[in-house]
């Protein structure tokens, strides 16, 4: 722990700490859970009351860099990945893009019976067999979005699919269909015992929910699907030019 202050300076002592903080947290050695430093021992460190360093601990866990655990201590808080309302990109070409290896913790592909409000979105007859695509993703450390697609009959993957390629280039390549628009609804929501099961969160913890319907250049329907997000991982951007 390099914590260090200048007693002598104009800058309020629980400013300095503060910076000295986000310093240490930026060099990720407190990453993937390990404990941050205890108020008690920062204080011995640079000589200051506990009280200060715990004013400036509460201005990082209130900017979300920290996070207290009650029984537990002071963890660096997992990063948030971010996406912005006016992109549109498949989760692998934002996670490309942003650097972030990624990893998938399920794929699964079958077929069912297409429900009324799915045919109707899809327009098909109800019950006519449809592919459905789920998939459990995340990076290397755990999970934080599960995805859920129901695809137009055009769409008919072959059971051997593996779908290691980006989703969006497996349907160009495969189906000649291009994918041109993405219609979305943001919802918030708390994680019922399956979300909590497959993200690795409390029951009852929040989780962004994400609708897509997903269009050709045609205005046709090709995918709905839903994602369910954790909301301690993952952020929405909103970008409104005037």
């Amino acid at each position: 722990m390099n914590i260090l202050i200048n007693h002598t300076s104009s800058i309020p002592f629980h400013k300095q700490i503060e910076e000295e903080l986000r310093k240490l947290i930026d060099t990720g050695e407190y990453d993937n859970g390990k404990l941050f430093p205890k108020e008690v021992d920062i204080s011995n460190r640079v000589g200051v009351s506990r009280n200060t360093v715990r004013q400036a601990i509460n201005t990082l866990v209130g900017e979300g860099l920290l996070e207290r655990k009650k029984g537990v201590g002071t963890t660096v808080a997992k990063r948030k990945i971010g996406t912005k309302l006016s992109e549109w990109h498949s989760f692998t070409q934002e996670m490309s893009a942003k650097g972030i290896p990624f990893k998938n913790y399920l794929v699964q592909h079958d077929t069912v019976n297409a429900d009324k409000l799915t045919a109707e979105i899809l327009t098909i007859e109800e019950g006519k067999e449809i592919h459905r695509l789920t998939r459990l993703r995340g990076d290397q450390t755990d999970p934080f979005v599960y995805f859920i697609s129901w695809f137009h009959p055009r769409v008919a993957f072959d059971q051997e699919e593996q779908f290691e390629k980006p989703l969006y280039d497996i349907i160009e390549e495969k189906f000649n269909i291009v994918l041109t628009k993405s219609s979305e609804e943001l919802t918030a929501m708390l994680a019922d015992k399956k979300l909590s099961e497959l993200l690795k969160i409390e029951e009852g913890a929040p989780i962004l929910f994400r609708s897509r319907i997903v269009s050709d250049p045609g205005g046709r329907v090709v995918e709905i699907n839903h994602g369910y997000y954790r909301a301690d991982r993952f952020t929405y951007q909103i970008e409104i030019n005037k």
